[in-house]
């Protein structure tokens, strides 16, 4: 194998432990685990937390209307949001513990809450 004079084996060697390392912790740390209930907020207050084992829709008031927040298969995701630019309702499904669909101008949120949640900035 031929390296450039100025990289040695070495260094390719710890560069390729460094980027290994790296790929380790996103697939085990930045992987949110199972979630078992969605925390559904209203003006800033917990609504209702309701578990995911059944399939459900649920219509939360917000004060630019009713927002409904849709559970099936284990995932959440606010179907549909009287708020402009339905920017939460194009988020789609929440999976994992600790995702967030979040309609700022109707104040509505759904969170996934498990035993393990996602990293993030706020976990750090």
């Amino acid at each position: 194998m031929h390296f450039p004079a100025h990289i040695k084996l070495g260094d390719s060697l710890i560069l390729l432990l460094g980027c290994l390392f790296t790929v380790w912790l996103g697939t085990t740390i930045w992987q949110g685990g199972a979630a078992d209930k969605a925390i559904i907020r209203s003006g800033g207050k917990i609504f209702r937390e309701v578990p995911l084992t059944h399939d459900i829709e649920i219509n939360v008031p917000g004060p630019l209307g009713t927002s409904i927040i849709s559970i099936r298969n284990h995932q959440a995701r606010i179907a549909s949001d009287p708020s402009p630019r339905q920017y939460c309702v194009r988020q789609g499904w929440l999976k994992n513990a600790g995702e967030i669909a979040i309609c700022l101008p109707n104040q509505v949120s759904v969170e996934l809450d498990g035993s393990q949640k996602k990293y993030d900035s706020l976990n750090y």
